[in-house]
């Protein structure tokens, strides 16, 4: 494969309605069209018009699974591979058709759901891997988190046909490593470069005494009992502080939106005058605007975590994965005010983990303003392994 005149497809992106997604398409191709030998980036979305407003993509491509009709001839054939022969790679690439006929249209493929491993076993994942690499293509994973239990042989072998794969933190990279990868190299979140943009300040907004605050569905649907516990938690911030709470969305999905929950965070606490809602129509720059000027911040998004420490804000996160653990690992050495899953439905942990965030708030900021322009470099360093496989 020539250097020169390179088409890359980034694929395995849901929408912007996830404004971490967001985060993460606006960063790769803002650092890959740096480059000119790149001269086209095309982009398989399930929601394209979430997107458009994204600079640097050249052509959007509507990725929608297809259905195979039964009795179709696809249908009897796929029924007939499955029945006697237990292969189902034929009914996959059906299925995702959408994806595999863009193939000889590019040249590299950027898997850039960097977190699709983390959900058990992805046969339709593998047959897409699969027929990119029998083309010829080179084929790398974009910021991977992936934690040591989700390593099965089958994943396995299917990570070992990528020409790289690009670990977001050492946590992943040492799983990867162990589990006998020889084609990792350790980056960081793409998300970690992304510019702010700014908008006006909202009534009640504190200069310098806002604390930014996000909860999510998903988290509160592993752990029930976690929402009681976040409530008491803002209880105690409006009765013991001065603080305004700023409730943020970071992702704003239908079955699985942040805004709906939050909203009755806001009602819950309205009637003190010392709470936000933000919008659910902002874009994933524009929410980190709002985030780079609160005084704290507490989540349970990953990406909307990363706008804060990107921001040099002191930040605590909600019970999430080993992308949250390992990020703030690389950061402080150790995973400083991350809460497991398991703990934030215990009310006194929250409000512990707070307090030790506002009594070290100082060396939090010192450490941040230290090691986030290393995390930048090192996020920049992306590119020029994708261009190193060519």
């Amino acid at each position: 494969m020539s250097a020169k005149n390179l088409k890359i497809l980034l694929f395995f992106h849901g929408g912007s309605g996830n404004r971490g997604c967001e985060a993460i398409i606006r960063t790769a191709a803002k650092l890959l069209k740096t480059d000119d030998r790149i001269i086209k980036i095309g982009l398989a979305t399930g929601d394209p018009d979430s997107d458009r407003m994204i600079p640097n993509i050249d052509v959007f491509h509507l990725d929608k699974n297809s259905t195979i009709d039964k009795f179709s001839p696809a249908g009897i054939i796929s029924a007939i591979k499955v029945k006697f022969f237990h292969d189902e790679r034929f009914a996959f690439q059906k299925i995702h058709e959408s994806i595999i006929k863009l193939i000889p249209q590019y040249d590299l493929f950027l898997s850039i759901g960097g977190d699709n491993y983390c959900y058990g076993e992805q046969p339709g994942i593998y047959e897409i891997d699969r027929q990119i690499k029998k083309a010829g293509k080179k084929l790398i994973l974009w910021g991977a988190s992936i934690g040591k239990e989700d390593l099965s042989e089958q994943k396995i072998r299917d990570l070992k046909s990528f020409d790289l794969i690009l670990a977001r933190e050492t946590l992943t990279e040492k799983n990867l490593k162990e589990a006998g990868l020889k084609n990792v190299e350790l980056v960081a979140d793409g998300a970690f470069l992304m510019k702010t943009s700014e908008l006006p300040l909202p009534p009640n907004w504190k200069e310098g005494k806002t604390i930014g605050f996000n909860f999510s569905p998903l988290v509160f649907k592993k752990n029930p009992a976690s929402k009681a516990a976040a409530f008491a938690l803002i209880l105690y911030i409006l009765e013991t502080t001065d603080y305004t709470v700023c409730f943020l969305p970071h992702v704003i999905l239908f079955g699985n939106d942040d805004y709906e929950i939050l909203k009755e965070f806001y009602e819950k606490f309205k009637d003190s005058e010392r709470v936000i809602l933000l919008p659910n129509n902002l874009n994933a720059t524009e929410y980190k605007g709002y985030i780079a000027r609160m005084r704290f911040f507490i989540g349970a998004r990953t990406h909307a975590t990363i706008a804060a420490y990107s921001s040099c804000v002191p930040t605590m996160v909600l019970g999430y994965s080993v992308k949250s653990k390992g990020i703030s690992k690389d950061i402080f050495g150790e995973e400083k005010l991350v809460l497991d899953l398991s703990e934030i439905s215990d009310a006194g942990k929250l409000i512990a983990k707070f307090e030790e965030m506002i009594s070290e708030e100082l060396t939090l900021r010192e450490t941040l303003q230290l090691r986030i322009p290393e995390i930048r470099k090192k996020a920049a360093k992306a590119s020029d392994y994708v261009m190193n496989v060519v």
